[in-house]
C-alpha cells in the first residue's frame, strides 16, 4: 500500500479526523442559525455529506467495525438534533434521518474505497 493510503489505515490517523470533523459538525450544527453564514444547497443535503464525512474515516482505516461506526454516527446526528432546541436551532426528524443515511453512506464509501485500493494494488 503506498505511504498516503498506509497512513489513512492507522486508526489514530482516522480517529484524529473522525474527531476534528464531529467537532467541526458540532460546532456548525450548535450554533444558532443567526451566526451562521448561509451556504447553497439543501440543508438535508449539508447533513448528509457532513454525517458521511464523520464516518468515513473510521470505515475506511477499520471496515469490521462498520455497523458500530453507522451506529455511532448516527447516534451523534440524533444527539445534535436533541440537543439544537437548547442551543437557538431547530431539532428534526428528517435532518435526523439525513445523518444517519449519510453515516450509512460515508461509512459505505470508505469501506468500498479501501477495498478498490487494496485490490488494485494485489
Amino acid at each position: 500500500m503506498n505511504k498516503p493510503i498506509a497512513f489513512l489505515t492507522e486508526p489514530r490517523v482516522a480517529l484524529a479526523l473522525t474527531v476534528i470533523l464531529s467537532l467541526i459538525v458540532a460546532l456548525a450544527t450548535l450554533t444558532p442559525s443567526q451566526h451562521m453564514p448561509s451556504a447553497p444547497g439543501s440543508d438535508k443535503l449539508h447533513h448528509f455529506l457532513a454525517f458521511g464525512a464523520i464516518a468515513f474515516p473510521m470505515a475506511f482505516a477499520r471496515p469490521r467495525l462498520f455497523l458500530w461506526i453507522v451506529l455511532g454516527v448516527a447516534a451523534y446526528g440524533g444527539l445534535i438534533e436533541i440537543i439544537q432546541p437548547h442551543v437557538g436551532r431547530h431539532g428534526d426528524v428528517w435532518d435526523a434521518l439525513a445523518n444517519a443515511v449519510g453515516a450509512l453512506f460515508g461509512a459505505t464509501v470508505g469501506v468500498v474505497l479501501r477495498r478498490a485500493i487494496l485490490s488494485r494494488q494485489s
